[in-house]
C-alpha cells in the first residue's frame, strides 16, 4: 500500500488503529447512546460549516507529561467523548424531501475509525521530533487527510514520542459544526480531572467583572435611586451604546457586502486561501509576564494579548516590506464572540455520562465583531497596549456581535443558507486575519490518566491566511498560529516577533512600575 506524503516531506504511513470491542453490553443501569431514529436539527451555524467555503475544523494539540497510556485513553474516550450526543452522530440530509434541512442522527461509534496512532518511524521522530509533530499535525489540513462524513466528525491522533516540551503529543481534530471553540474547549476539559485530586473536575477561571463589562452580556441599567446627574449619565451611556452599535453594524455590513475591505498586504491571504493546507506552529510564553503588564497598565489580559499581537505583526510587516518607519496602517481581524453562556463542566460531564443533552445548550451560537489592529513603529512599546486597550474598550460598548448573530439568523430564515454563506465569505475575504483568546485551567489536569503540560488549539478552513489563537493554562500562555505557508514561509520568525514583543513590553512595564513607585 502506498505511503502518504505529508507537509515538510514527512511520510505518513498507514495509521495503526486501536482495536476496540464495541459489542460489549453497557453496564447494568446505564443507557447506551446508540439509539436508532434519534434526530436533532443542525443549527444554522452548523449548516454554514457544511458549505464548501466554510468546511472549518478545530485542531487542539495536547502535550502530555508521560508516554501515552493507550488502554487508558481508549477507556476514557469510550466513557466520555464518544458518548456525547454530537460525537456519536452524523449529519443526514433527506435529498428526496424538498427544502429538507440536515439533521444530527445517532450512529454507532467505532473507535477504530477515530483513535489513530500513525507509524512515523524512528528516523522521522528522533532526528527532529518537534518538526515531526508539526509536520504531522499540519498534514491534517491537507486534502488527503479529509474526514469521512459518513462517520462522526472527530479524530484523536496519538504521537507517542518525546519532544522538548512533552513526553508525547495528542491532537484532537473536530469539525466546527460540532460546536464553537468555547463549547469544545469546555467539553475537552470536562473529560479531564485535576492532577492533585483525580476525582475532581478542574475549574475554569471565572471572568472578572472588568472582563464582562459591556453590552455583550447586558444592556446598561438605569440607577435605582439617583439624582438627575446620574440619570443623565445613564442616558448618555445608552445613547453612546446605540451610536457605537449603529456605526459598527454599518461597517460590518459594508465589509460583508464587499463594499469596503482591507488592502492587500503581506498579511492578507489571496483568493482561495480556504482550500490550501495550513502550517500549525506554536510558542509557549509566560502568563506571569502577561499579568505583570496587565497590572502595570491597569487593563485586562486580553488587552495585553491584543497589544502584543499588534506589536509583533508590526515588526513582521515592516521587516517583510521594508517600508518607512513613519508609516501607520490598519488591518482588521474577524473576532468570534460566544453569545451562549459557557456550559458548566459538571453539566457536560453528566451529559457524556448519560449520553443525553440533559438540557445543556450545545452547538454554535456566536456573533462576529471586526477588531482593528494598528501596525506602526512606536518608540514606547507600551503604546501598543494603550492603543489595544482603547480599541477593546470601545468594542465592549457596542452590540455588534449580538446584531451580527441575529441578522445572520434572519438571513438564513428569509433567504437561505447560501445567502448567509455569501455574506460570511465577504466578511472573511475583506478582513485580514482571525484572532481568539481562551482561558484554561489554572491547575494541572489529567486526560485519561495522562498529565497535560500544554494546550494548543487552532483552526483551519476559512479564508484568512493567518489565524492567531491564545490559550492560557497553568502559568503559561500558548500562542498557536495557523498560516498559509505559501504566504508565510517564515512562520517561526513570526513566532520570534511575538516573543520579542512580549519581552520588550514586559520590560517597559517594569520600568513604568518602578517610576510609579519612586514617584509615590
Amino acid at each position: 500500500m502506498m505511503d502518504r506524503l505529508g507537509l515538510g516531506g514527512i511520510r505518513l504511513r498507514k495509521p495503526v488503529l486501536l482495536s476496540i470491542d464495541n459489542t460489549a453490553p453497557a453496564p447494568a443501569g446505564e443507557e447506551t447512546v446508540e439509539k436508532a431514529g434519534e434526530e436533532e436539527p443542525v443549527s444554522p451555524a452548523g449548516r454554514l460549516f457544511r458549505e464548501p467555503h466554510f468546511s472549518c475544523y478545530v485542531v487542539c494539540s495536547f502535550g502530555v507529561a508521560e508516554p501515552v497510556d493507550l488502554p487508558a485513553v481508549r477507556a476514557g474516550i469510550e466513557a466520555t467523548l464518544a458518548r456525547h450526543p454530537r460525537f456519536c452522530s452524523i449529519q443526514v440530509l433527506d435529498e428526496l424531501e424538498k427544502g429538507a434541512k440536515p439533521k444530527w442522527v445517532r450512529t454507532k461509534v467505532n473507535l477504530d475509525d477515530h483513535i489513530i496512532v500513525p507509524d512515523l518511524g524512528p528516523t522521522d521522530t528522533s532526528a527532529d521530533p518537534e518538526k515531526a509533530v508539526e509536520d504531522y499535525v499540519s498534514s491534517l489540513s491537507t486534502a488527503s487527510m479529509a474526514m469521512d462524513h459518513s462517520r462522526p466528525l472527530w479524530e484523536l491522533h496519538v504521537l507517542d514520542f518525546p519532544t522538548a516540551e512533552a513526553a508525547a503529543t495528542v491532537a484532537l481534530r473536530v469539525h466546527h459544526s460540532l460546536g464553537d471553540g468555547v463549547s469544545l474547549l469546555s467539553l475537552l476539559i470536562a473529560c479531564t480531572r485535576r492532577a492533585d485530586d483525580p476525582g475532581a473536575l478542574p475549574a475554569l477561571p471565572s471572568a472578572g467583572r472588568r472582563a464582562r463589562d459591556g453590552p455583550l452580556y447586558a444592556l446598561p441599567r438605569p440607577p435605582l435611586a439617583a439624582g438627575a446627574l446620574a440619570l443623565a449619565a445613564w442616558a448618555f451611556s445608552y445613547l453612546l451604546l446605540v451610536w457605537h452599535t449603529v456605526v459598527d453594524v454599518v461597517c460590518f455590513a459594508l465589509t460583508a457586502a464587499s463594499l469596503t475591505g482591507d488592502a492587500r498586504t503581506v498579511l492578507k491571504g489571496e483568493e482561495g486561501a480556504e482550500f490550501r493546507p495550513r502550517r500549525f506552529v506554536n510558542r509557549t510564553l509566560s502568563l506571569d509576564d502577561v499579568k505583570a503588564v496587565k497590572n502595570a497598565m491597569g487593563c485586562t489580559v486580553n488587552d495585553v494579548l491584543v497589544g502584543v499581537s499588534s506589536a509583533a505583526l508590526s515588526r513582521y510587516y515592516f521587516r517583510r516590506t521594508g517600508e518607512s518607519e513613519g508609516k501607520s496602517i490598519k488591518v482588521r481581524t474577524a473576532l468570534m464572540v460566544n453569545l451562549r453562556p459557557t456550559p458548566g463542566l459538571h453539566e457536560l460531564a453528566k451529559m457524556m455520562e448519560s449520553g443525553k443533552n440533559n438540557g445543556v445548550k450545545w452547538g454554535n451560537q456566536f456573533g462576529y465583531m471586526i477588531l482593528p489592529f494598528h501596525l506602526a513603529k512606536h518608540d514606547d512599546p507600551l503604546e501598543y497596549v494603550r492603543k489595544a486597550t482603547k480599541v477593546t474598550r470601545r468594542k465592549k460598548s457596542s452590540m455588534e456581535a449580538i446584531f451580527t448573530y441575529w441578522s445572520a439568523d434572519m438571513v438564513v430564515k428569509i433567504f437561505g443558507i447560501k445567502a448567509a454563506a455569501s455574506l460570511c465569505y465577504g466578511m472573511f475575504s475583506n478582513t485580514t486575519l482571525s484572532f481568539s483568546n481562551l482561558a484554561g485551567p489554572r491547575e494541572q489536569i489529567v486526560f485519561c490518566g495522562n498529565p497535560i503540560v500544554y494546550i494548543s488549539p487552532t483552526s483551519y478552513g476559512h479564508q484568512h491566511a493567518l489565524t492567531l489563537h491564545w490559550q492560557s493554562y497553568m502559568n503559561i500562555v500558548k500562542l498557536a498560529l495557523a498560516v498559509d505557508e505559501t504566504q508565510f514561509p517564515d512562520a517561526h520568525e513570526l513566532l520570534d516577533d511575538f516573543t520579542e514583543s512580549l519581552r520588550l513590553i514586559r520590560y517597559a512595564a517594569s520600568r513604568e512600575a518602578e517610576k510609579t513607585q519612586d514617584g509615590s
